[in-house]
């Protein structure tokens, strides 16, 4: 790897364009290098991933919305169009609106993969747009190995960037490193010129910058669409950049640029470090899925909660209990913890994006139920229990400086995303226990497998998905590499006729 210097720059400075981070971003979306076959297997994983929430989340309010947008657009004269989770094969919308519409699928429950270092992201984020626009363009040739390697591209440029410069510091939401990721992925698909990723990087990232309140106080169900608009602005992005059009230059670095303005401004320079040429383009095997529906950095703590279920339920029992502190990393304790001064992260009528943020409602439900479930869990009737609200309402967070150390540690052996745990039982008696990762973490009790993944597309496609349609979708993903342009399209999944009448049909302007 090799480490890029960024730092805003005056106008009389003038940057040359070769040493701007966006130039670097888009060269190394420009070359061609071979995908190692762990990453090909990591790839597939996660597409796999992806499906299962999606089919998961199919009659829920706020995918049925973004698909019912898509499906009012149609596919564009410039292709065959793409496919929208859910819908028949045949079903074609144009492909911005297909990466809209899948992107809000997927991300609607908190469910896919995160990688999570100086800033936060869910680069699977990256995989709608991409499939969106292979399956459009698949009339120029495309086939599943270069959608493979733009997979590989879209990752690495988000976990690098992910790894270098934080956005939340300044209260900008994650997903202005999804807009360039997701643009340079689908340059090294369509095998553009790096003028031409130059341009549609720049673009992107102009246009994906917003504030984090989406993920502040009463969460709404804007957080699923956020990253969806990053995906749809980056396909758009690149359609302009191949007409010839230009962005905003230097992005990153010039005087009323992102750094300047919406980042550390002129006194903050950044490292980031991006594959040297003929490196292999690895970051994907960084990053780690979810075992259960709910923030990332709440991964291990249910994992600990179903175990004390199991060996301490004591715990669980308020009437025993009358303190729980979770000691934590900054990151876990001022976002999902009692360290937001969020009051909703308490209330047992919150909405379910704001629950699924709150790390004491989750700890509390995983330690009295010994599961966690994606829809049970978050159930008003659950969120209400007399039980639950006396125990969760007893539960704070507290930044502990050696979890937030290996928080952000680059040591993949010590990075961490739990804390420990102390319970002052009403009695006085003290317990104490940690955990660092979760069980599916690849250092973790149960690591995540190839069989994990199918098993987790099944169990969520169960009474969604047709059997023999789930069939036949994990046998396409599982050929990614050797699919034909013909076979783009079978990256998808169609409902049942029962579920697809019973999902919502909301009406609207378009």
């Amino acid at each position: 790897m090799k480490t890029v210097s960024v730092r805003a720059h005056t106008s009389a400075e003038a940057l040359p364009r070769e040493q701007q981070l966006a130039w670097r971003i888009a060269e190394v979306a420009a070359e061609r290098v071979d995908v190692t076959p762990d990453v090909e297997d990591m790839v597939i994983n996660r597409i796999i991933d992806n499906a299962a929430v999606a089919a998961a989340s199919y009659a829920r309010p706020a995918p049925a919305a973004a698909r019912a947008q898509a499906l009012a657009h149609r596919a564009s004269s410039g292709g065959a169009g793409a496919t929208v989770f859910g819908e028949p094969g045949a079903t074609r919308v144009s492909a911005e609106w297909a990466a809209w519409a899948n992107g809000v699928a997927v991300r609607e429950l908190d469910f896919h993969d995160t990688f999570l270092a100086e800033e936060y992201s869910h680069p699977g984020d990256n995989i709608p747009p991409l499939v969106a626009v292979a399956q459009h363009a698949a009339a120029r040739g495309l086939t599943g190995a270069d959608l493979l390697r733009g997979i590989v591209t879209g990752y690495e440029v988000q976990i690098d960037l992910v790894k270098g410069i934080s956005l939340h510091r300044h209260k900008i939401d994650h997903v202005a490193h999804l807009g360039p990721s997701a643009a340079a992925g689908i340059g090294t698909m369509l095998g553009l010129a790096p003028e031409v990723i130059f341009q549609a990087v720049g673009q992107a990232l102009h246009t994906t910058t917003a504030t984090r309140q989406s993920r502040k106080g009463e969460i709404s169900s804007w957080k699923a669409y956020a990253p969806a608009l990053a995906g749809k602005l980056a396909v758009e992005a690149v359609d302009r950049a191949m007409r010839g059009q230009t962005s905003p230059t230097p992005i990153y670095e010039g005087e009323d640029g992102v750094i300047a303005w919406l980042l550390g401004g002129f006194d903050a320079s950044y490292e980031v470090a991006l594959p040297e040429p003929g490196e292999p383009r690895r970051a994907i095997l960084d990053s780690y899925t979810k075992q259960h529906s709910a923030e990332y950095q709440s991964q291990a703590w249910i994992d600990l909660a179903r175990r004390l279920h199991r060996t301490h339920p004591e715990v669980g029992d308020p009437s025993r209990v009358d303190r729980i502190v979770l000691a934590t990393s900054h990151h876990t304790h001022y976002v999902i913890g009692s360290g937001s001064g969020d009051p909703e992260k308490y209330s047992p009528t919150a909405s379910r994006e704001t629950l699924d943020h709150s790390l004491p409602y989750i700890f509390t439900v995983a330690l009295q139920d010994g599961a966690f479930d994606h829809e049970r869990s978050y159930a008003p009737a659950r969120a209400a229990r007399e039980d639950t609200v006396a125990l969760w309402r007893r539960i704070v967070t507290t930044e502990d400086p050696e979890w937030t150390r290996r928080y952000h540690s680059n040591d993949p052996a010590e990075k961490a995303f739990g804390g420990s745990i102390e319970v002052t039982f009403t009695d006085g008696t003290v317990f104490r226990d940690s955990i660092a990762v979760a069980d599916a973490h690849p250092l973790g009790a149960a690591p995540f497998a190839r069989a994990d993944y199918v098993a987790k597309f099944r169990g969520l496609a169960s009474g969604v998905v047709p059997d023999a349609e789930q069939d036949r979708f994990l046998e396409a993903a599982q050929r990614l590499a050797s699919l034909t342009s013909a076979e783009l399209g079978d990256l998808t999944f169609t409902v049942s006729d029962e579920v697809r009448a019973f999902a919502p049909h909301p009406a609207g302007l378009l």
